[in-house]
């Protein structure tokens, strides 16, 4: 066990603080809802305290079971805790009734931040297949997405959440929508890992002062079959990677968490069996300077989440989703 204490805290930018590093939620098509609540219920005996859940993840209810027992038996306070939840596709426009409704499931009073989980309401069947699509799908609306975050605005008023995050985005659609918004967005929700690290998004986000959230921290090795590419890198099985981890005596895992931690950014890692581990990597020795520079050097632009399943009719292929070329495609009032 790890002292809560003990965890560093980065600053949010309305002056609150939140956990360096969280327990992520997401079993994909690998573990059940059961095992997922059984981690967080570790987790959080384990010393975590910040922990990121979505809707879509269908596990929320298990997690707010462990939630309530651990709060039951005075592990912690509701007010240890900081809890995420993520609007769906498919409520960007009944925004609270997907907030009440997380909320009710996680049995947790508000939430410490909401996420929109995509920015445009293209939806998808859970498990669907990679070439799944959904015909009613349409690209990147900003009036959509300013709509849909006007509700957590109100939301945000009302008590019943803390702070906004947003996430999956790219500058392009941030440039078209920040300056519409009146809450300030706390956090940006992206894939960033050693291999993928978007230094463009990360610096832009850390001039506004958005809090960089990492997912997939340790490149995902257990991500959804239909994400999983074979001209896809593994992390963790780079050599300069595995050279740092032998000289620290530790798992590459841990080489990618103390990575993330150092450049500024807060990682999510999910496992049912070396949370604590995970967890242990704010809290012991860094890595050097040279270390960092040399995972700098790993960049490879291996993005592992392509998104396939969101494209709209029209879209050429997943690039799309993501303005590689520097301009929103598809969107007809940016």
């Amino acid at each position: 066990m790890i002292d809560s204490n003990t965890v560093p805290v980065f600053k949010l930018n309305d002056g609150g603080t939140i956990p360096c590093i969280g327990m992520g939620t997401f079993g994909s098509d690998r573990v059940t809802p059961d095992e997922v609540a059984q981690a967080v219920a570790g987790g959080i005996r384990a010393g975590y305290r910040l922990f990121d859940c979505a809707a879509c993840y269908g596990n929320e209810d298990k997690i707010g079971a462990a939630f309530r027992a651990a709060m039951d038996e005075g592990v912690v306070k509701r007010g240890d805790l900081f809890i995420m939840s993520k609007v769906w596709n498919d409520m960007h426009r009944r925004v609270r009734e997907s907030c009440l409704k997380s909320i009710a499931d996680l049995q947790c009073d508000y939430l410490d931040m909401l996420f929109i989980h995509w920015p445009f309401p293209n939806y998808h069947a859970p498990f669907c297949d990679v070439n799944s699509r959904n015909p009613d799908s349409r690209p990147f609306s900003v009036a959509e997405f300013v709509d849909t975050y006007r509700q957590i605005e109100a939301l945000v008023d009302e008590g019943l959440v803390k702070h906004i995050g947003i996430s999956n985005m790219t500058i392009p659609k941030l440039e078209a929508v920040l300056g519409q918004l009146r809450v300030k967005p706390a956090a940006c929700e992206s894939e960033l890992h050693p291999c993928f690290q978007q230094q463009e998004l990360f610096d832009y986000l850390k001039a506004r002062d958005i809090l960089p959230i990492g997912y997939m921290p340790l490149g995902s090795p257990r991500r959804p079959e239909r994400d999983i590419l074979p001209e896809d890198l593994a992390d963790m099985q780079m050599p300069e990677l595995v050279q740092i981890a032998r000289d620290h005596g530790c798992h590459p895992a841990i080489v990618c968490l103390k990575w993330a931690l150092q450049r500024g950014q807060l990682p999510i890692p999910f496992s049912i069996h070396n949370y604590e581990a995970n967890l242990r990597a704010a809290v012991t020795e860094p890595l050097t300077g040279a270390e960092m520079a040399t995972i700098a050097t790993l960049e490879r632009n291996n993005r592992l989440v392509k998104g396939q399943v969101f494209l709209w009719p029209g879209a050429n292929d997943w690039h799309d989703l993501w303005d590689e070329d520097g301009a929103i495609t598809g969107c007809t009032d940016c």
